[in-house]
């Protein structure tokens, strides 16, 4: 299936040339390191967030598949909601200490 978003076009001007092909010049992500491997850093936040609290996982280097499957298996161990954003996962509630031990037990074993 082709991908035709436009919004990755936003800035290109119209071309009359009928051999004109656009070139998308993104960033490639990085590979994703191997588990035991990834610093992620585990904290608890209440500031901007409408004095709700938020468990913050940070540090996680690889895909944005990845990153979003991760956050995946955090929430339903967790049995709570969350979302993934700007590259760290956000967990509803304080879940520091359970999260650290799923994190451990998954092969996480440099989190904080």
């Amino acid at each position: 299936m082709k991908k035709n978003d436009w919004k990755d076009r936003l800035n290109i001007v119209y071309s009359t040339n009928p051999d004109f092909k656009y070139e998308e010049t993104g960033e490639e992500e990085t590979p994703t390191l191997e588990k035991n491997r990834q610093p992620l850093r585990v904290n608890i936040e209440r500031k901007g967030r409408g004095g709700k609290t938020v468990t913050v996982i940070k540090g996680f280097i690889g895909t944005e598949t990845d990153l979003n499957a991760l956050g995946k298996l955090l929430k339903t161990k967790c049995g709570t909601g969350g979302s993934v954003k700007d590259g760290e996962i956000l967990i509803q509630g304080d879940m520091k200490q359970r999260l650290i031990d799923i994190l451990h037990t998954e092969g996480y074993t440099q989190t904080k």
